[in-house]
Parts: C-alpha cells; structure tokens; sequence
C-alpha cells in the first residue's frame, strides 16, 4: 500500500498516454495543411534561400560562386548603405514618436467626448486616411507639397509672406515632408487602437484620484499613461519595424535615387536598386539580413526596456 503513488490514490490512471497523432486530429492537420505549406513554401524557404544567396556573387543571375562574406564586406563598407540607414532611421524614429504621442493625445481627447455621434464623427474622420492607399497618399502629397506656386500648401502660406518652400525638392526639408505625409495616413489606425484601449481603464482608478484631489492630467499622466503602457510599447514597435521597411512612399516621390540628393534613399530603396537594378541579388540580401538584425535587435531592445521598467 506504501509504493501506491499519488496518481494512484487519486484514481488517475497514468498507464493512459494520449498518441500524437490520433485520428481525430487529421481533420484539423487536413485542414491546416495549406496554411502550413504556404506559409513553408512562401515565407521560410525564401528566407534559407536569401540567407544562402548573401554568401554568393550572383551578377545577372540567380545562382553564382561562393564567396562568403564578401557580400556583407561591401555593403558594410558603402557609404551609400549607411547613408539610407541613416535616412530611414531619421524618418523612422521622427514617425514614431510624433505618430504614438499625437494619435494617443487625440485619442484621449475623443474618448471623453460626451456626445456619442461626435465620437463615432471623430473616429471616422480620423481613421478615413487609413483606408486610403499608400500610392494614392503618394500622389497626393506630390500635389500638396508642390514646390512652386501650384502646390496648394505654398498657395496659402504665400497670404502670409511665406516663400515657396521645396517640400519634395529640398534635401534638407524633404525627409521632414516624409514624415508628415506619414502621420496623416497613421493617426486614424494607431488613434482607434488607443481609443479602444482607453475603455478598458478601471472607472474605479479615476474616481479614487478624483476624491484625493486629482485634476485630469494628474489622472492622465499617472493613471492613464502607466495602464496602457503595453499598448504604447506595441505601437512603438509595430511603428519602428514599419518605418524600417519604407518603400512605396519614397520611391513614388525620390525614385530610385532616392531624389533630392540621396535624402530619401531608405535601407529597402538601397536593397531594391542592388537587386533589381544593378542585378546584385547576392549584395541585396546580404543588406536584407544587415536590415532584418538591425530591426531585431531594436525590437528586442524596447521589449528589454519595457520588461526593465515594470520591475523598477
């Protein structure tokens, strides 16, 4: 009677295993299956096939000699690499912060909005340049930010004195003008996730500072803020590895080049004009990988930070 183990009083039985693959479970396998082979076929092997092309030369072809780390030699030394690390850095971390701090400030702003029909206004007023595509945003800040007398922009700031200025034209105004045309398409999706996270702050929390005291932005500065710190550090991320990948902005209004001057070359520009242009797939995916550690170790370091922050 002593040997009997715990399970054995109990009345489990540990004799019963459950088989890995039963036959329930092949419907769900079944099921799964094109998923699972989609995602290995257009996700993982072209990731082993890049990683292994950044070791080759591969001039005007997709298969070339072994070279090693040749490939990463030569992108770490151009300039021009860091040139549009330095870029996308720039216009990155500019959109980051000004996009979560606006888009969190507006969405405190709506959610204490009294009047229901105003919220839903302001939320389908803010989130409309989400649904508008990122090309169609291109083009329209083209003709905004015109740089002569018919940019529409210039027009008004010429009733107050204010000279034509170079939006997309000036090396040194138009990584700025990225920037803007950015936060116009961001605001409305990253100001709706913030408006939701809003409601699920305890009522309890506010009315507790408000018989200590309290004004609002004592209650929005020390209850808010620190409850949806989780939600901030998402967007914070989701925004960082997103403007680490930007294309489609600069290229419809630098071109290849990267115009004015180089100032809108980005990290992927630079990847696209090596692969495409130039037919140097081994040095594109040698800068990929570069890229992909780079927005790696940003990620894990603000994960680090957060986790830092919630022990202190």
């Amino acid at each position: 009677m002593a040997s009997k183990t715990v399970s054995e009083h109990s009345g489990v039985s540990t004799k019963v295993k459950r088989k890995f693959f039963s036959s329930r479970d092949w419907a769900g396998y079944i099921l799964s299956a094109p998923l699972i082979i989609g995602i290995l076929g257009f996700a993982v092997y072209p990731m082993v096939a890049a990683f292994i092309m950044s070791f080759q030369r591969t001039a005007n072809s997709l298969t070339g000699d072994w070279v090693g780390l040749r490939n990463y030699v030569y992108v770490i030394g151009d300039s021009l690499f860091w040139k549009a690390v330095y870029n996308t850095f720039y216009m990155g971390v500019l959109s980051v912060i000004l996009g979560v701090s606006l888009s969190f400030i507006l969405a405190t702003l709506i959610h204490n909005v009294p009047w229901l029909r105003w919220k839903n206004f302001f939320k389908g007023v803010y989130f409309l340049p989400n649904v508008v595509s990122l090309v169609a945003t291109s083009i329209l800040f083209t003709l905004l930010f015109n740089p002569g007398q018919g940019g529409i922009l210039n027009f008004f700031l010429g009733f107050f004195g204010v000279e034509p200025i170079g939006w997309f034209t000036d090396p040194s105004v138009a990584r700025f003008s990225i920037v803007l045309m950015t936060l116009w398409g961001m605001l409305g999706y990253n100001t709706i996730i913030f408006i939701a996270a809003l409601t699920s702050v305890p009522r309890d929390l506010y009315e507790a500072a408000e018989v200590d005291g309290a004004n609002w932005f004592k209650k929005w500065f020390y209850i808010t803020i620190p409850y949806l710190r989780p939600i901030i550090v998402f967007m914070v991320i989701m925004g960082t590895i997103s403007a680490m990948k930007r294309f489609t902005d600069v290229w419809l209004i630098g071109g290849t080049a990267g115009n004015p001057a180089g100032s809108l070359m980005t990290a992927v520009l630079y990847i696209y004009r090596n692969a495409f242009l130039s037919s140097q797939m081994g040095v594109a995916t040698a800068a990929s990988y570069l890229l992909f550690i780079m927005i790696l170790v940003l990620t894990v370091s603000l994960l680090l930070l957060n986790r830092r922050s919630n022990f202190d």
